[in-house]
């Protein structure tokens, strides 16, 4: 059992360390985007307003994609990672890298995803996630030592 604790303080510190870099990583994606996230998804509570509701589901898509795709390349940091100072430097590049690859992807769209995600367009907000994702996806395989 005593063995155990060594391990278990790893995990401990790399837990100490993941969860800061995923807050983080939100509050970079909340501040980067000229919508509110959060109050969309707030507002959209109410079924009546369709727009409202269309809204919250497209930005919970997109906040959600932005996400899943962070922690992808923080599984892959913790995986490969040398320490917790070459985690949170991947993780820092991963959540940075979410950011410009929106709007790379804004950039060359015919439309405006920052416009299109407010208004409730909901396909835009899946198609983003999947943006993220396969973003994240990608750079987690690009993490090795």
């Amino acid at each position: 059992m005593l063995e155990q604790w060594s391990y278990i303080l790893n995990f401990l510190s790399y837990l100490g360390v993941t969860i800061p870099l995923v807050v983080l990583g939100a509050l970079l994606f909340l501040l980067t985007t000229p919508y509110r996230e959060i109050q969309l998804i707030k507002e959209g509570a109410d079924a009546s307003d369709s727009q409202a509701f269309h809204a919250a589901k497209a930005a919970a898509y997109d906040l959600g994609g932005k996400l899943l795709g962070l922690c992808l390349v923080l599984a892959s940091a913790i995986y490969h990672s040398l320490g917790l100072v070459d985690l949170v430097i991947w993780g820092v590049i991963g959540a940075v890298f979410q950011v410009i690859i929106f709007y790379l992807f804004e950039l060359i769209t015919p439309f405006r995803i920052v416009s299109e995600i407010p208004n409730g367009n909901v396909s835009v907000g899946i198609f983003t996630s999947l943006l993220s994702i396969s973003t994240g996806l990608l750079m987690a395989a690009l993490i090795s030592y």
